[in-house]
This record gives structure tokens, C-alpha cells and sequence, in this order.
């Protein structure tokens, strides 16, 4: 422990269970000297088992839908008002595909179902963005993160509409970021994460076998939630605070890879 985010507020999205990606930011954070309260939808509040990590954190749980802007507005002025300050980081960590839930195919979309996968996972980042940026409730030199995958740029035939979603959230990054940092001097960045065993992520079809043909083609290996909620810190301290509009790679090297020797020997 380094005490990186002493003096830091934050709002954390997404906390679910302790396997998510969240849950262990939010453990890293506090172990930091940072101070947060952690959201999520009241439907995943009621499945996960965010209380207990809100005790174990000394934060406050606030309930919000983050496709719904008054839920946000009402969010932030919370936040504020709890933590006795603006905000210095935020962690977006949300995403939701119903096609893929339902079994559909990328080839046979329910496109209502397409159009709510979008903008929970996509737009409402665009949403938090705009209630922090309207009520001027970020600190100068502050830091928002969202966790994407490199399915943004790459074909992953299992990975269905979400890989969509991504690439829309990568964009809306990029081009509210460069408004935030002219105007408020906040950066904002993504981070595209290894195959991770989230709850989420065990969600998409053939999961266990792509993660461990990531794990062979990385030559440090796939990271880790863990290791994300690490990387996650130096993005919210003050050692990167030049660090915009970027999609950070933190995948053990596999985006960089054509193909390993571990992989060639299963075909050999």
C-alpha cells in the first residue's frame, strides 16, 4: 500500500460479487486511502451482495439505474453531499447483453434487446459523463475509467452484440474525454481487460475455453480482476495525470500476439 488516493472521492459502478472486477477496485481503493460510495441498479443490489463490501469499505450503497439520468443527477448530488467534496475518480463497470442472455445469435437479433444492451452499456457511460460535466462535480485532474474488451477491434464470433457495445463506449471515451479535458482538465480512459471469470463474463458462450486459449497465447498471462483493480488505481492517482482518451491494453500481451508456441503445439 503506497496511500495513492489519500484525499480521494470517488463513485465505483458495478460492484456485484466478489469476483467482479469492481468489488476488488473498490478494495484496493479503500486499502489506498481513497473514499468512495459504490452504485449499482437496485436489481443487482437485490442479486449481488454489495452491503457487505460497503461494510467492509466504510462506504454507502446508493441505488441507481445509470441509464436513467435523474437517477444519475440524484447520484452525484448524493455523492457529493456524502463525501463531503467533488469527485476525483469514477469507475464505470457495467455492461449487459439480453441476445446474449437469451441465446441469440449475432446473426438473429432481437433488436430491442440490442437497443437496451447499447445503452446500458454504452450510452449510460455517456450519461454519467454528462451529469458529472453539467454539474461541474468532478475535480480538476480527475480520472474516469470504463472496462472494456478487445472485442472493440477484433472478431470474437461468441462475444455477439456486445463487442458492438464496446466499440461504442470506447468512442464515447475518446470524444467526451477530449471535452472534459479541455474544459474541466479530467481524463478519462478505457481499460481492455483480459477474459476475466466475472459473472458477466462466464455469461458468454464458450467462455472456459477462451479463456485458457488466451492464457496460452499471453506470454505473462491473462490478468487478472485483480490485477485490473491495480491498474484501475494508477489511472484514478496522480501519476497519470496526462493520460487521456486512451484504450489501455491489459491483457498479458495478447493483443500484440499473432500466435504462441503453446498454441502451435496443440495443433502439431
Amino acid at each position: 500500500m503506497y496511500n495513492l488516493l489519500k484525499g480521494k472521492r470517488g463513485i465505483i459502478f458495478g460492484a456485484l460479487d466478489e469476483s467482479s472486477i469492481a468489488w476488488k477496485t473498490a478494495e484496493r481503493v479503500h486499502e489506498e486511502g481513497g473514499v468512495f460510495v459504490l452504485t449499482n441498479a437496485p436489481a443487482s443490489i437485490r442479486l449481488g451482495n454489495i452491503n457487505a463490501l460497503a461494510e467492509q469499505t466504510n462506504s454507502q450503497v446508493i441505488a441507481a439505474d445509470a441509464t436513467s439520468v435523474t437517477d444519475l443527477e440524484n447520484l452525484v448530488d448524493q455523492a457529493v453531499e456524502i463525501l463531503g467534496g467533488k469527485i476525483d475518480f469514477v469507475l464505470h463497470s457495467i455492461g449487459m447483453s439480453v441476445n446474449v442472455r437469451k441465446g441469440n445469435h449475432y446473426t438473429n437479433q432481437n433488436y430491442e434487446f440490442t437497443e437496451k444492451g447499447w445503452n446500458v452499456s454504452a450510452v449510460s457511460f455517456h450519461k454519467v459523463m454528462q451529469v458529472l460535466y453539467k454539474k461541474d462535480a468532478m475535480n480538476e485532474w480527475g480520472s474516469i475509467v470504463a472496462l472494456s474488451y478487445m472485442a472493440a477491434q477484433r472478431v470474437f464470433p461468441d462475444y455477439n452484440d456486445m463487442a458492438d457495445n464496446k466499440a461504442f463506449l470506447e468512442s464515447i471515451a475518446r470524444s467526451f474525454g477530449y471535452f472534459f479535458g479541455r474544459d474541466k482538465k479530467v481524463r478519462v480512459n478505457t481499460i481492455s481487460q483480459s477474459p476475466t471469470a466475472t459473472r458477466a463474463g462466464t455469461g458468454v458462450k464458450g467462455f472456459d475455453g477462451f479463456i485458457a486459449f488466451a492464457e496460452k497465447m499471453s506470454p505473462l498471462g491473462n490478468a487478472t480482476a485483480d490485477d485490473c483493480a491495480n491498474y484501475a488505481l494508477t489511472l484514478f492517482s496522480d501519476l497519470t495525470k496526462k493520460v487521456t482518451l486512451q484504450n489501455l491494453l491489459h491483457d498479458g500481451g495478447f493483443s500484440n500476439m499473432g500466435v504462441s508456441q503453446e498454441v502451435m503445439e496443440m495443433f502439431e
